[in-house]
C-alpha cells in the first residue's frame, strides 16, 4: 500500500473532531506532508464521498458523511483501488504439466490462499470504521480531539 492510504487515514480521523473545512496546506503541515501529494490523496476521497471539498478563502476539506458511515475499506479503496492485492499471472500455464484453457486463477492453491486472505482483510476493514478508530484514539488518549483542533486553530 502507498504512503497515501495511511495519510488519508488519518486525515480522515482528524476531519472527524473537527466542524469546518480545512485547506489542504494546514492537513499537510500539521504531519509535515507534502501539500500536493496529500491533496492528491484527498481529491481522490472526495471523489468516493468521503470527503467534501469547498472552495474559496474558507474552504478545504471535510469529512462527507458521518465518521460511522466511512469505513476504513472506503478509504483504502478510494486511494489504491479495488484489485486484489495479488494478482495471479498464471505461471502454472507455463510450467511442466499446463494444460491449455485452464484458468489458473481458479484451480491454483496459492491463488486461492491469497484470495482467502485478502477477503478476510477486506472484510476486517469493511467492519470497522473511522468511528471506531475515533472512540479507541479518545479511551486511549482524551486528550486528542482537543488537541488536534488548537493545532490545526494554531496552523490556520
Amino acid at each position: 500500500m502507498s504512503q497515501g492510504v495511511e495519510w488519508a487515514l488519518h486525515t480522515c480521523l482528524n476531519l472527524s473532531w473537527l466542524d469546518a473545512p480545512v485547506p489542504t496546506g494546514t492537513l499537510a503541515t500539521f504531519y509535515e506532508l507534502p501539500p500536493a501529494y496529500l491533496n492528491k490523496q484527498l481529491q481522490a476521497l472526495v471523489r468516493a464521498g468521503i470527503l467534501a471539498s469547498t472552495s474559496g478563502p474558507r474552504g478545504g476539506f471535510q469529512l462527507a458523511r458521518p465518521p460511522g458511515a466511512v469505513s476504513l475499506l472506503d478509504i483504502v479503496t478510494a486511494i489504491e483501488g479495488s484489485e486484489e492485492m495479488f494478482r495471479c499471472e498464471q505461471i502454472l500455464g507455463r510450467g511442466p504439466g499446463e494444460h491449455a484453457g485452464v484458468d489458473y486463477r481458479q484451480s491454483c492453491a496459492f491463488a486461492q490462499a491469497m484470495r482467502g486472505a485478502d477477503l478476510a482483510w477486506r472484510r476486517e476493514l469493511a467492519g470497522r470504521t473511522v468511528a471506531d478508530v475515533r472512540a479507541d484514539v479518545e479511551r486511549g488518549h482524551p486528550e486528542a480531539p482537543a488537541n488536534t483542533r488548537a493545532r490545526i486553530a494554531e496552523l490556520r
